[in-house]
């Protein structure tokens, strides 16, 4: 940005870091306005999925479960299996093709619209602060002050409150792995036989209550790997939150009754508004910057002044550098849309993988060491395993069907029934006539059956007698 070189030294540190290499807090004004509104829905749509979903349950099983430790995965009411990971593959590939495309054409609009970094430091711990220390300026003030009575009572709540949410975020956190249930117990009659997994929920609340307590923005700025690698997916062509530097300037600031225009002012009135209610604390005014989340607090701020002076909003706006350096309105062009529907093509990738994903897994193998037996004068028999997995919710009745060659199962054991999430085994025999056995292995075909209906097809092979072997 060529019209800004006299501000260029913003370049040379991040916004949070003094020029003595110090960290400078942020007090963000708290802010108001149309999007503000749009994202608080958002926000408070997401924490109550967050905080309501281990309490929903479908058949009896929660609704999602992340237990990696009994490796047992429940996605939207559909269990998953180590023998599911193989979806992993593709889906890991589409998330990062999708992370990719949609930041190079939408830029950082997750981290400000849905981050749970985000969501909790504004709309949970911010929303505390404010209600305990008062608006920014207040909170300046109070930091600032000696160390009183008012300042320990709101310090030591804020701080107290801040903690308890921590706690209770982890321990839910703690219910999506292996169940709220769980969860109960342990928190109640089982505490003594759980001390060590309660410590390390009070240690981890602890590293919780730090992040949002003292390193705030600093982990979207610092250690967030997603922010760094923003700076090098961001083009020309990246929808951005951007300010319009050819509406803007030369800035200058307000004078009542003043023809700007002929004054040789741009639209900019220099006051601040924008850089007040930053959470990260950077002047929009500079250009895309590593610190911004698109969090849209400064458009809203912005309009808000251009209103009140009954000018057109949108100095800050939802634009690429491209429309604010050619003077244009953004349009969805080619290559927006072009990226658009790689990003949908790959979410029903996605849910086409997933939705082929089978009920029930099976295979068939000989058991290991036998060789064919000669089971009468006229046949011969080989001995199978059976192993079933059971991705269903009910309990399954597993039936062996030979589609060919002709022959006959016997079942070693009775019949075999399978518990919801379990994995079943079984022996059987399979027994064919020496005419259809005419070399050492033949191919054959099983069906395997739930409630008579057909859920997988197997080929596998007979070991029989080689031609030396044979009378």
């Amino acid at each position: 940005m060529e019209n800004f070189d006299e501000f260029d030294d913003y370049r040379d540190r991040i916004s949070t870091i003094g020029t003595n290499g110090k960290r400078v807090w942020v007090y963000p004004k708290k802010p108001k306005g149309k999007l503000y509104n749009y994202r608080k829905i958002t926000a408070l749509f997401l924490l109550a999925f967050f905080f309501l979903a281990p309490f929903i349950k479908i058949d009896g099983e929660p609704f999602l479960l992340f237990n990696v430790l009994e490796r047992k995965f429940i996605l939207f009411g559909f269990p998953f299996f180590p023998q599911d990971f193989y979806l992993l593959v593709p889906v890991m590939i589409a998330f990062i093709v999708f992370v990719v495309l949609f930041t190079v054409v939408y830029g950082r609009i997750f981290c400000g619209w849905l981050c749970p970094q985000t969501i909790f430091m504004e709309f949970v711990y911010r929303q505390i602060e404010y209600w305990i220390e008062g608006n920014n300026k207040q909170q300046r003030r109070l930091d600032l002050a000696p160390l009183n009575f008012n300042k320990l009572w709101r310090k030591g709540l804020k701080h107290f409150l801040f903690y308890f949410i921590s706690f209770i975020t982890i321990v839910w956190f703690l219910a999506y792995i292996i169940g709220m249930d769980q969860v109960f117990r342990i928190f109640t009659a089982d505490r003594g036989s759980n001390l060590a997994l309660i410590l390390g929920v009070v240690v981890f609340s602890g590293v919780h209550f730090l992040v949002f307590a003292k390193l705030r923005e600093q982990v979207c700025v610092i250690i967030c790997p997603y922010g760094r690698l923003q700076g090098v997916l961001l083009d020309r062509n990246s929808i951005v939150v951007s300010y319009d530097y050819n509406r803007g300037e030369p800035r200058g600031i307000y004078k009542p009754h003043e023809n700007r225009a002929t004054a040789g002012k741009g639209d900019c009135v220099e006051c601040s508004s924008c850089v007040q209610v930053c959470p990260t604390g950077i002047d929009i005014r500079h250009g895309t910057q590593l610190e911004c989340i698109n969090c849209t607090a400064c458009i809203d701020a912005c309009n808000g002044v251009m209103k009140r002076m009954n000018k057109p909003q949108g100095l800050i706006r939802y634009a690429s550098e491209r429309s604010i350096a050619d003077t244009e309105p953004l349009r969805f062009n080619v290559r927006i849309l072009l990226y658009s529907f790689v990003l949908l093509g790959l979410l029903t990738l996605t849910g086409f993988l997933f939705s082929e994903r089978t009920e029930l897994e099976a295979s068939i193998l000989r058991m290991s060491g036998t060789m064919y037996q000669e089971y009468d004068a006229q046949h011969y028999s080989n001995i199978y395993v059976i192993q079933v997995v059971n991705k269903t919710r009910n309990t399954l009745p597993v039936e062996i069907e030979l589609i060919q060659p002709g022959g006959e199962i016997k079942m070693m054991g009775g019949e075999l029934n399978i518990e919801k999430g379990k994995v079943g085994k079984a022996d059987f025999l399979l027994v064919l006539d020496k005419n259809v056995v005419k070399k050492s292995l033949t191919n054959v075909k099983f069906r395997v059956l739930a409630n008579g209906r057909e859920m997988d097809v197997i080929n596998t092979s007979f070991v029989g007698p080689n031609s030396l072997d044979r009378p």
